[in-house]
């Protein structure tokens, strides 16, 4: 039998259920590239700017090349500030080809350039905000669109994502939130949540559809 809930969390998915991973264009496997990528637009969200010129300027630094550790640190400064200029990212694009050369560095001389590296080696999301330009927001981020393929990780719901879950009358507990989806749908469904978390019609949108 459908229920409310059940309802509410299959028009989520349709409207809102897009990683933003997917956004920007990465095709999220549990290989070096992709969690590099990952983690370079994680560095990108975490600054004050808004999420769509992030998710840009992350598909401008792949479109430019630079696909993985060894890429991202041998480019030349310019040519990252040039990259994060196409996607829109001017107000930080200085400091932040820094932190991304920097970042890039640190996963070649720590793991290899394989951030699969990361699990068993500790709090992986404390090992995440030991990379330049990682705070806890992009630790979250990360472990929110790595639940699928890192399960250990699993359930991921932040604040964020819970205030939107409340927001459209879902459970607020991680675990509950867990419960109604397949462990695949799990970053999915955190995306959409914190897409309606964020967007002050999306709840309501979504509510009157379910």
């Amino acid at each position: 039998m459908t229920t409310g809930n059940d309802r509410l969390v299959r028009e989520v998915l349709r409207s809102h259920g897009r990683t933003y991973a997917a956004e920007a264009g990465i095709s999220l496997r549990n290989t070096p590239a992709p969690l590099f990528q990952l983690l370079v637009l994680c560095l990108l969200l975490s600054a004050r700017i808004r999420a769509s010129v992030a998710v840009a300027s992350a598909r401008a630094l792949f479109d430019a090349g630079l696909q993985d550790a060894a890429s991202m640190a041998g480019a030349t400064w310019q040519q990252r500030v040039d990259a994060l200029g196409e996607g829109g990212y001017r107000r930080y694009d200085e400091r932040t080809s820094t932190q991304l050369g920097r970042a890039a560095a640190l996963v070649l001389d720590r793991y290899g350039g394989d951030l699969r590296r990361l699990r068993g080696a500790g709090d992986v999301g404390r090992l995440l905000q030991e990379v330049p330009g990682i705070g806890p927001t992009g630790s979250r981020i990360f472990l929110r669109e790595v639940q699928a393929l890192w399960p250990e990780e699993a359930p991921r719901f932040d604040g964020k994502a819970r205030e939107g879950a409340a927001r459209i009358g879902l459970p607020t507990s991680a675990e509950e939130l867990e419960r109604l989806v397949p462990r695949k749908d799990l970053p999915r469904l955190a995306a959409a949540l914190v897409r309606v978390a964020l967007d002050p019609h999306a709840g309501e949108e979504v509510a009157n559809a379910a």
